[in-house]
C-alpha cells in the first residue's frame, strides 16, 4: 500500500499542521517517506471531542455489535499482514518473522477480547432483590455492573510496533469495555501505525459505529501527548515506555481539575534468582538459556532479565564463566531507534565505570544503532546500598549479584522495588527451603516464574503483566490478558429501577445469558 502520512480523526484522514517528521531505518540510517506532520492542538481537541460525542452511543451498543467490531479490526489487520511485514522491518530493524508474529498476536488478542465481550461475565452483574418486609427498615432493590469510563488516550510503545501500539492491548481492552480511543502514534514506526490505523478506521465504518470511535494522531509527547492527557473529556490513559515518560503523564493527570487514572508500564529489572541445588544440577544449561533470554530482541523487552542473583560460591563461579562466554559469543544487534541505543550505551558505560562493578563481558562501542551484549558482576552488599545499580538497563545486558548468605539474599529481595516479573530456578527442595524468599517476591512483582524465563508473555485469561510501582503506575492492573479490561471500567449501581429500564445484563430475565450474582449467590 502507499502511505499518505495522514493522521486519522474519526472517519477522516487529515494532514497535521505542525512540523514534519520521518521514520528512520535503524539498520541503515536512511530516512523513510512519507512525512508525518504533527497535529495542532485544535486537531487533537477535535479528535477528543468526537470521541466524547461517540461515547454515549458506543457504550449502549449491543454485546454482539461490540464483539463484531473487535473481530472486524482483527480481520482488517490480518488482511494487511504483508504490508506490515514489508514496512515493519524498515522502521524498526526487527526481522520480518518478528513482525508477522506480533501481527498475529495483535489480531489474536482482539479476537480474545471479542469473546470476553460476548461472554459478558466481565461486567460482574450483581442483583440484590428488594425485601420490603425487612426490619427495622425495608431493603431496596439494588443492582450493579461495570461500565466503560469514557474516551481513553493510548500511547504507542517503541518496542512493540503492533501488540502495544495502535490496536494493541490497551486499545483492544478499552474498546471492549465500551470506550472510544484516541491513539498517539510513536515516532519510531509511523508507517506501521498508519497501516493499522486504517484497519481500525475501516472496521468502524464497516460496523456502522459512530464517527469518532477511533482516532490516530501524530505528534510529540510534550505537545500532542500532553494535550490529550489534559483534555477534560479523556477519562483514562494507557502507556508503555520509560519511567520518566510514564511519571510525566501521571503528574499531568493528577494535576487536572478532575484527576484521571494513568495505566503506565514503565520498566523492570525482572530479577532471576538461582538457588543452590538448581545451580549445581544445571548451572551450565541455565547460563545458555539465560543468555538467550537477555539478548532476545536485543534486550528490548520489558521482561528482559536484567538482574541475576546467586550465592557467591564455586558453582556460581562456573556459571558466571559460562554466561560471560555466551554473552561474548552473541552478535551485536540493531536496536529500535537511536534514542534507545544511546540510552543503552550510556547505561553500560556508567556500569563499567562504577567502582563496585566488574565488567565480565564488556560491550564494544558499535556504530549506528548496533548494540553489543554485556555482563556485569557486583556484590550483594554493594548492590543493596546503591540505588543507582537498580535502574533498568534497556538492552542486551544483565548484572550478576552475588550474596554471601541466605540472610543477605532476603535483604536484597526485600530492598527490591516493584518489578513486572521475578524468576526462581530451584529444585523442590530449594523451593521448600526458600519459601520466605517466595513470600517476599509475591509482594514485589506481578508474575512469579519457576524454572523458566520471563521473556515471552502469554496472552491468556490468567496473565498478569503489571507490578508494583515503579514497574507500573498501578500494581492492581495488567496490560496483557483479559483482566486488562477492568482498567477502563467503573462500577455503576441502579436502585429501584423498573425491569424495562435496566441494562439487559441486570434484568431478571437475563436475556443475554450472562453470569449474575443474585442475592449473594453466583448463577452462571
Amino acid at each position: 500500500m502507499t502511505l499518505q502520512g495522514h493522521s486519522i480523526i474519526g472517519n477522516s484522514a487529515v494532514v497535521g499542521t505542525g512540523k514534519a517528521g520521518r521514520a528512520m531505518n535503524p539498520a541503515t540510517g536512511e530516512t523513510l517517506s512519507p512525512d508525518y506532520h504533527e497535529v495542532s492542538e485544535a486537531q487533537a481537541n477535535e479528535a477528543v471531542a468526537m470521541a466524547a460525542a461517540a461515547f454515549p452511543i458506543y457504550r449502549k451498543c449491543s454485546i454482539a455489535k461490540r464483539a463484531a467490531f473487535l473481530r472486524s479490526i482483527a480481520d482488517q489487520i490480518e488482511a494487511r499482514g504483508d504490508d506490515l511485514a514489508a514496512r515493519g522491518p524498515l522502521e524498526t530493524g526487527l526481522p520480518e518473522g518478528r513482525i508477522r508474529m506480533e501481527t498475529g498476536r495483535t489480531y489474536g488478542q482482539l479476537r480474545l477480547f471479542a469473546s470476553v465481550v460476548e461472554d459478558g461475565s466481565w461486567v460482574d452483574a450483581r442483583i440484590d432483590h428488594a425485601d420490603p418486609d425487612r426490619q427495622p427498615i425495608p431493603k431496596p432493590d439494588v443492582r450493579s455492573m461495570l461500565q466503560g469510563l469514557g474516551p481513553v488516550a493510548v500511547f504507542c510503545a517503541s518496542n512493540f510496533p503492533l501488540a502495544f501500539s495502535v490496536a494493541g492491548g490497551d486499545t483492544a481492552s478499552a474498546l471492549a469495555a465500551g470506550c472510544p480511543v484516541v491513539v498517539k502514534a510513536h515516532h519510531s514506526h509511523p508507517g506501521v501505525a498508519e497501516i493499522v490505523g486504517q484497519a481500525v478506521q475501516a472496521a468502524a465504518q464497516l460496523c456502522g459505529l459512530p464517527d469518532g470511535i477511533f482516532s490516530l494522531l501524530y505528534g510529540g509527547g510534550r505537545t500532542t501527548g500532553a494535550a490529550l492527557v489534559q483534555h477534560p473529556s479523556i477519562k483514562a490513559v494507557g502507556f508503555t515506555g520509560s519511567l520518566a515518560g510514564g511519571r510525566a503523564l501521571m503528574d499531568l493527570a493528577a494535576a487536572r481539575p478532575e484527576p484521571i487514572p494513568v495505566y503506565a508500564e514503565m520498566g523492570s529489572l525482572n530479577p532471576v534468582f538461582i538457588l543452590p541445588e538448581a545451580m549445581a544440577e544445571r548451572g551450565q544449561a541455565i547460563a545458555e538459556s539465560l543468555s538467550g533470554s537477555v539478548t532476545l530482541g536485543v534486550g528490548q523487552f520489558c521482561t528482559s532479565p536484567g538482574l541475576v542473583v546467586a550465592a557467591d560460591d564455586d558453582q556460581t563461579a562456573q556459571f558466571t564463566t559460562a554466561l560471560a562466554g555466551k554473552q561474548q559469543e552473541a552478535a551485536p544487534g540493531v536496536m529500535l531507534n537511536s534514542g534507545i541505543h544511546d540510552a543503552y550505551e550510556s547505561s553500560v558505560t556508567q556500569l563499567q565505570e562504577h567502582q563496585a562493578v566488574t565488567a565480565l563481558a564488556a560491550p564494544v562501542q558499535q556504530e549506528g544503532c548496533l548494540a553489543d551484549p554485556a555482563l556485569f558482576e557486583v556484590a550483594a552488599r554493594d548492590f543493596i546500598g546503591d540505588s543507582a545499580l537498580s535502574s533498568e538497563d534497556f538492552g542486551p545486558s544483565t548484572t550478576i549479584v552475588k550474596h554471601g548468605s541466605k540472610a543477605e539474599l532476603l535483604e536484597l529481595a526485600k530492598n527490591l522495588e516493584g518489578h513486572l516479573t521475578a524468576t526462581i530456578h530451584g529444585t523442590e527442595a530449594d523451593l521448600e527451603a526458600n519459601r520466605n524468599l517466595i513470600d517476599v517476591l509475591e509482594t514485589k512483582v506481578g508474575r512469579l516464574i519457576v524454572n523458566g524465563y520471563p521473556t515471552g508473555v502469554e496472552v491468556c485469561q490468567a496473565m498478569v503483566h503489571g507490578g508494583p510501582y515503579p514497574a507500573t503506575a498501578d500494581g492492581r492492573s495488567t496490560s496483557v490478558g483479559t483482566q486488562a479490561i477492568y482498567r477502563f471500567a467503573r462500577p455503576l449501581a441502579y436502585q429501584g429501577f423498573p425491569q424495562s429500564q435496566l441494562p439487559p445484563e441486570l434484568q431478571d430475565a437475563n436475556p443475554l445469558g450472562v453470569a449474575q450474582m443474585i442475592d449473594g449467590n453466583r448463577h452462571v
